[in-house]
């Protein structure tokens, strides 16, 4: 049985075709560009593929809403043409199968609790910091959605002392994303971070708040692990950092080893690693296919 998966990313759009293990059969990649041309190319993808059952994970905001008349719409993105655009409308106009929708970092929270570092948790958090920041999140074994789907990357955070950027955020200027993000750290040091050496002080920056950001949700959520991911989080030297900053925001408040001597292995990377949100995708679409 073969499943589409599609993780649409606001800078480039990852297809793949995988089955009920997890297993990626092949995939393409091309730049996120206008939505008539991305959406072109992907039907061209799928086109001569027969799926049982798409699953798409989306950069947002999106509307996950079913009764809502906007359902499978990405609502109000600053990426160009894509505000109110029915995504999930057009692709249904072109393949009659189930679909499953959802954000990209939702997928991916789904992905790392089916198949990667969450695997046998019955909950999980998946921050993606890159080009945005997102958060995901599982409990009780299903994804977590509300009056619309979690924001994390746009939560308010303390300013470090020493840090006089304004912040890159169009809407909230200093959140999180507008204080951690790629775009952010760009703009802040000049060049982008992969450019900076591991021992600029831009990194501390990053621990200090990706770390509220962490702390935050243990306190409100209390996941059995915190995955942390996206292009930021190619930086390793940050993890041992966060680590660190959380331990010191908390203040052994919290009484869990996970917390202490175990942290290393609570506060991780992707277990699937650049496949989360593909295979996150995968999972969308195979829960679609069991509700028919």
């Amino acid at each position: 049985m073969n499943i589409g998966a599609i993780e649409a990313g606001g800078t480039k759009m990852v297809c793949g075709i995988g089955n009920e293990q997890g297993e990626i059969i092949e995939r393409v990649s091309f730049p996120t560009t206008r939505p008539e041309e991305t959406l072109a190319q992907i039907i061209g993808y799928f086109s001569d593929k027969p799926v049982s059952a798409i699953g798409i994970g989306s950069f947002g905001p999106i509307n996950i809403d079913p009764n809502s008349p906007l359902y499978g719409h990405i609502t109000t993105t600053p990426k160009p043409g894509w505000g109110n655009f029915d995504f999930l409308g057009a692709m249904k106009e072109k393949f009659d199968v189930p679909y499953g929708w959802d954000t990209d970092v939702s997928a991916a929270a789904l992905g790392e609790a089916t198949w990667g570092a969450a695997k046998g948790l019955d909950s999980c958090v998946y921050y993606t910091i890159g080009t945005g920041v997102g958060l995901g999140i599982v409990a009780e074994g299903r994804s977590i959605h509300g009056l619309v789907h979690p924001e994390g990357g746009h939560i308010p955070v303390r300013r470090h002392p020493e840090d006089t950027y304004e912040g890159g955020c169009p809407y909230h200027r200093d959140c999180l994303e507008g204080m951690a993000a790629g775009p952010a750290l760009e703009l802040r040091w000049g060049v982008p971070g992969s450019e900076l050496p591991n021992s600029h002080f831009a990194w501390s920056l990053e621990a200090f708040y990706i770390a509220q950001a962490v702390t935050t949700t243990i306190l409100t959520l209390s996941p059995k692990k915190v995955i942390l991911g996206g292009g930021v989080m190619g930086q390793k030297q940050l993890f041992p950092m966060i680590r660190t900053e959380v331990q010191r925001n908390l203040q052994g408040y919290v009484s869990a080893p996970e917390l202490g001597v175990g942290i290393d292995e609570y506060i991780v990377p992707p277990g699937l690693g650049s496949d989360a949100g593909l295979k996150g995708a995968l999972v969308l679409g195979l829960q679609a296919l069991k509700r028919t």
